[in-house]
């Protein structure tokens, strides 16, 4: 089961907010995979599709098929603020190993 940090709830609130989503959730998807792991993308969404996991939250529901679930179990999706980084979400997978990018030594 994936998990949402406080603060990245709050921000895709404010997100829906200003974008005027009033009642839509979030799909969460598999976008691909790369040597880093899979690679997903989120997208405003007014409700499920079938056979869709939904985790309804206070404010919007997470949505996600079955595939993307399997890449999901057990991550996080956090906000981050960082200068190095930007603004915006991450989704991390405490169970990936190996390298954080393609060509790189692993240690």
């Amino acid at each position: 089961m994936v998990t949402i940090t406080a603060d990245a709830e709050k921000f895709v609130s404010d997100l829906l907010e200003k974008n005027k989503k009033a009642g839509y959730g979030v799909k969460v998807y598999l976008a691909g995979m790369s040597c880093a792991g899979p690679q997903f993308g989120m997208s405003f969404q007014e409700n499920g599709e079938e056979g869709d996991t939904v985790l309804k939250l206070n404010s919007f529901s997470l949505f996600y098929d079955a595939d993307t679930a399997k890449e999901l179990d057990e991550c996080v999706i956090e906000f981050v603020d960082d200068p190095n980084y930007g603004t915006g979400l991450t989704i991390h997978n405490p169970n990936q190993k190996g390298c954080a990018s393609c060509g790189g030594s692993c240690n």
